[in-house]
């Protein structure tokens, strides 16, 4: 059967000429009728062709697809392997949360690529204009829906799909891996049984020999490592000497290129005949490869893979290892899950990982199957082999999962409460007969029902009755006299940031106690070195109103209260410190106080604090990167919080405090980092040159900004991006230098926005205790009332402060002395 015949007007946007078998039989379901689809087939069988299918229907109907790849790294292989649709003019648009989202471009979308992450964010937030675009999907394919089983990520995809149901009653089509409890997923997705398919081996381009091997385990982990690859070596070795591939997956990016580096010389020490440095066309195009190591591997038929590499290198090891150049490749698990590329034996080498979020934990198990069925290469092999080393206490759990396969579970009732306390901040939950609606949705319910005693389905309803007194009791939701459910403000900024409802809880206490001290926020600065000049008219000035430390000189917050309330948050629970990262953690928090906090809690809050200022160890940056990333979306949740319950100052330190976790830069110039442009080495030239705010940078005009080492055009920009942002000038008017004892009086300040309109908090405090503070949108000018009083002291002492919540602009601080006569 040709793709020609079948879809003509779409036989370029498939890589084949023709369909196999099991796409052959799937056809009609998908292109003849309307029902929801589930199919279940080995890998490497051409499930991709299935998706490609639904997405051609609902293109030819004039409707618009959606594709839900399993991992980010995936949904950039799709951009790039969709071109040929966009050839045929059909638009296919990414969206993750590492780009920034074109609202217009994802409208215009006939194809839309997501994570199931991104996808419930955009989903929770489907009645706003930045994400309407979801509520308009025909067709929602999701490429693996045996994640269902992922810890954590699978209960998002659960409600993920049955909120999009609700929205806009897409047609699903849902694939996967061999799962022995395909009907359960059908019966989820309402998919009839003739559009439920499962396909058995037999339908595997080429049969698997699978099984499992084992090691001795000794007593240093990273001895093992070497023994688990000279065991993998055993077990490719015969495979090499026939000319045959083998590709071994091993836990991380940095193992790929030891274990490469390590295996290229055991090869050579054994004999294989392998590699092609006589081959000068290969040689020559090797030269192109960015990474020098990969360089220096590939003439000897070994190389790695992993997203960390360029694109360009990853391109051209595929392209090589397709073409037999490349004979051993170790990889990462994300190529057993995006590119198709067969060998005839696979082996495993580690079913342990480290997560810099969770520590040590084991390989999913569908990662495990996902990786042995690349073994075998349609066309050149009969058989393939796939091989999971492992110690020899867990050779029978693996035998199991190679034997019966994996069910797939629901992870819902790990995250209960957190996914229906999002369900009831979007307002589609108001009582207990919405939640029982919702919960009917799930997988959750159709796996409890073909395993009642295992998920406790007979005492589901008390259960949500508890889960639902637990988030009123934790302030997260509120009840009516009628029953009705509503989300409080807490709730639904957990909701909104993603946050497991602990960490909001502490944020919230957090807010609770800045509101309720002595100035209801950030104290001003006491130095004169901190201070602006009473004139001062610029974006950001100098008068930072904090200083690093906990509560110092009377502050309510400061920067290490934010730091510690991100690094023992429990999102960063199962953070472990390694022995060999102990004296950096300690060589970063010298003199900081951290006798409460756990060993993980230490390493995160040194990774947050050396990050903010651009100096992380080397020892901590392997898993520097991913805490940072999560760290900033926590910082960012924290500062909404100290927005909407204890104000505008608060939520100001929180922002600059997010900006220096990202650039690396000094407190006092991070302002800098508000200018559109400007990141962290710009940041820096600036300041040494004594151009620390975006008021300096406006003071200095463009010359001056060429002088301090930035080119013509970037000078130009850079100047008009401080000009885009607020500029504060704080008029004091006719205030008096003395006041009698006993003697009141009331004057008024004036400030001034001379620059862009911004939301702002105006604080005035009088010898360190708040007079007044007021938030407002600041367009042009606030004028706020100031009582000078004579008090029993022999001088006042008036600051004003003004801080931006949404810029992380240093506030602006201007101080008046009135002595007591």
């Amino acid at each position: 059967m040709e793709v020609a015949e079948v879809l003509p007007q779409f036989a370029d946007a498939f890589a084949f000429e023709e369909f196999n078998r099991m796409q052959r039989e799937a056809l009609p379901a998908l292109l003849e009728r309307e029902e929801n689809v589930v199919a279940s087939a080995p890998t490497a069988s051409g499930k991709t062709a299935l998706a490609e299918l639904a997405i051609c229907k609902a293109l030819a109907d004039g409707g618009t697809a959606l594709f839900i790849a399993p991992m980010r790294a995936l949904t950039n292989e799709k951009e790039d392997d969709w071109d040929r649709f966009e050839e045929l003019d059909y638009s296919v648009y990414v969206v993750t949360g590492e780009r920034d989202l074109n609202p217009r471009r994802a409208r215009r979308a006939d194809i839309l690529v997501m994570t199931p992450e991104k996808l419930d964010s955009a989903t929770r937030k489907h009645d706003s204009r930045r994400y309407d675009f979801v509520t308009d999907v025909d067709v929602c394919v999701i490429d693996e829906v045996h994640l269902l089983d992922a810890d954590r990520r699978g209960s998002v995809l659960e409600v993920t799909i049955s909120r999009l149901r609700r929205l806009c009653a897409p047609r699903i089509v849902a694939l996967s891996a061999t799962m022995p409890n395909v009907d359960d997923v059908a019966a989820w997705l309402d998919a009839p049984d003739e559009t439920t398919f499962e396909f058995g081996d037999e339908y595997r381009p080429v049969d698997l020999n699978a099984g499992v091997k084992t090691y001795t385990h000794g007593e240093n982990t990273f001895a093992d490592k070497y023994r688990r690859l000279y065991r993998a070596l055993d077990l490719a070795e015969p495979h090499l000497r026939e000319d045959g591939q083998a590709l071994v997956f091993v836990s991380s990016r940095q193992d790929t290129v030891r274990a490469a580096e390590k295996a290229r010389d055991e090869i050579a020490e054994r004999d294989v005949p392998m590699g092609a440095r006589g081959d000068y066309d290969f040689h020559t195009e090797s030269k192109d490869l960015e990474n020098e190591t990969l360089r220096n591997s590939v003439l000897d038929g070994v190389a790695f893979h992993h997203a960390g590499l360029s694109k360009n290198d990853r391109d051209l090891v595929e392209e090589w290892f397709k073409q037999g150049l490349i004979e051993l490749l170790f990889s990462t698990s994300t190529l057993a899950w995006g590119v198709n590329l067969p060998a005839r034996c696979v082996v495993i080498r580690d079913t342990k990982l480290h997560d810099p979020l969770e520590g040590e934990v084991d390989m999913s198990p569908l990662d495990v199957l996902q990786m042995l069925g690349r073994a075998g290469r349609p066309g050149y092999d009969d058989v393939g082999y796939g091989w999971v080393v492992c110690d020899t206490a867990e050779a029978d759990k693996y035998r199991r999962l190679l034997r019966d396969g994996k069910e797939i579970e629901s992870r819902l009732a790990e995250s209960l409460e957190t996914h229906l306390n999002a369900e009831i901040a979007m307002g589609t939950i108001t009582d207990l007969d919405d939640v029982m609606d919702w919960l009917e949705t799930t997988y959750y319910y159709v796996r409890g029902q073909s395993k009642p005693e295992e998920y406790d389905f007979p005492n589901l309803r008390t259960r949500v009755r508890d889960c639902l007194e637990g988030l009123v009791e934790r302030g997260f939701v509120e009840t009516g006299e009628d029953l009705s459910i509503e989300a409080t403000p807490r709730g639904v900024l957990a909701s909104k940031y993603y946050l497991r409802l602990e960490t909001a809880a502490t944020f919230a206490d957090l807010c609770d106690r800045v509101a309720e001290s002595d100035g209801a926020g950030v104290s001003s600065p006491s130095s004169s070195a901190e201070r602006s000049s009473p004139n001062a008219r610029a974006a950001g000035s100098r008068g930072d109103a904090t200083k690093s430390g906990r509560r110092e000189n009377g502050a309510s917050l400061g920067t290490d209260d934010v730091l510690e309330a991100v690094a023992t948050a429990v999102e960063f629970d199962s953070v472990s410190a390694r022995q060999d990262e102990r004296d950096a953690i300690d060589a970063v928090l010298v003199g900081v106080d951290t006798d409460e906090f756990d060993p993980g809690e230490r390493k995160v809050f040194a990774i947050l604090r050396s990050a903010a200022s651009g100096t992380t160890p080397n020892a901590l940056r392997s898993d520097a990167w991913v805490i940072r990333r999560n760290a900033t979306r926590l910082v960012s949740a924290l500062g909404a919080f100290l927005d909407r319950f204890a104000g505008p100052h608060a939520a100001n330190l929180s922002r600059r405090v997010e900006a220096r976790i990202e650039n690396g830069v000094a407190d006092d110039a991070v302002g800098l980092t508000a200018i559109d442009g400007v990141g962290p080495g710009r940041a820096s030239k600036l300041a040494k040159e004594g151009l620390s705010t975006p008021g300096d940078v406006l003071g200095a005009g463009v010359t001056e900004l060429e002088d301090a080492g930035l080119s013509a055009g970037v000078a130009e920009r850079v100047y008009e991006g401080a000009q885009s942002l607020p500029a504060v000038e704080i008029d004091w008017g006719p205030f008096p230098e003395a006041v009698e004892t006993g003697e009141n009086d009331v004057r008024e300040v004036t400030v001034r926005n001379v620059g862009e309109p911004a939301r702002a908090g105006i604080r005035v405090t009088v010898n360190g205790v708040e007079m007044t503070s007021t938030a407002c949108y600041l367009r042009d000018s606030e004028t706020v009332p100031v009582g000078v009083f004579g008090a029993d002291a022999d001088a006042l002492e008036f600051t004003v402060s003004v801080a931006f919540p949404a810029e992380p602009l240093v506030p602006i601080v201007e101080q008046r002395t009135v002595d007591i006569i």
